[in-house]
């Protein structure tokens, strides 16, 4: 049987944000702890941080920012949620963000039925959720769409069949989202455990290991053309 990872990389034609808006109109952000400009905002503040956001899209003449997978970051210092005194620090993005306006409108990336979906609050939480389930030649996987509007799940239910590319919710703002500028966090899980509109995107380096091999890289499905030159 071949991998996972394998199919994935070989579906073509997937998109997660407003099928309106090409790659060509995407622009890599790095919001990883080796990015000094971010010292100079206050990470906590969603406007000040939307506005980080905005001049970087406009800079590249550009309407989404993408990013993140396996990404050291300082964006969850003060969340309760990622700093337990008890456990190791989680600080280690395991998803894709797409940071474009709230309201935008949001796709399955591929056919699949609704597994769970849910309102996780919180700050630095993800906020309304809903987690897709697919199965391709014998592999059952998941895709996480997190920092929803509320909007998306007041009517949602579990088993809805959804097509892919076929919109599903939209984008949330700061009020409903943990706090974030809006963003979504999309992610691949293959074992999902018990968990049900929920699931970490964030791991220590412990647990890292195990995350990146439940949770591939969605730029195996994506495929969206690299862009080195980060001009920010």
């Amino acid at each position: 049987m071949k991998k996972l990872e394998n199919l994935l990389s070989n579906i073509e034609n997937v998109k997660v944000i407003d099928d309106g808006i090409p790659y060509s109109d995407y622009t890599p952000i790095d919001l990883s702890i080796s990015n000094n400009d971010l010292s100079k905002i206050d990470m906590d503040n969603a406007d000040a941080f939307e506005n980080y956001v905005g001049n970087i899209l406009q800079k590249n003449n550009a309407k989404v920012a993408f990013g993140g997978y396996n990404e050291d970051r300082n964006l969850y210092k003060s969340s309760l949620i990622f700093n337990d005194k008890e456990k190791e620090e989680r600080n280690i993005h395991i998803g894709m963000d797409f940071w474009i306006k709230a309201g935008t409108p949001i796709l399955a990336a591929l056919e699949g039925r609704v597994h769970s979906f849910d309102f996780n609050a919180g700050k630095g939480n993800y906020g309304p959720t809903i987690i897709l389930e697919h199965s391709l030649e014998n592999h059952v996987f998941y895709t996480l769409y997190g920092h929803l509007s509320m909007e998306s799940i007041a009517e949602i239910e579990i088993g809805t069949l959804f097509r892919k590319a076929q919109p599903i919710a939209t984008l949330g703002d700061s009020s409903a989202n943990g706090g974030y500028s809006p963003h979504l966090h999309f992610q691949i899980i293959k074992n999902i455990e018990s968990y049900f509109g929920d699931y970490p995107g964030v791991c220590s380096k412990k647990t890292l290991d195990f995350y990146l091999e439940n949770c591939p890289d969605p730029n195996l499905l994506l495929k969206i053309d690299a862009i080195t030159d980060i001009k920010e």
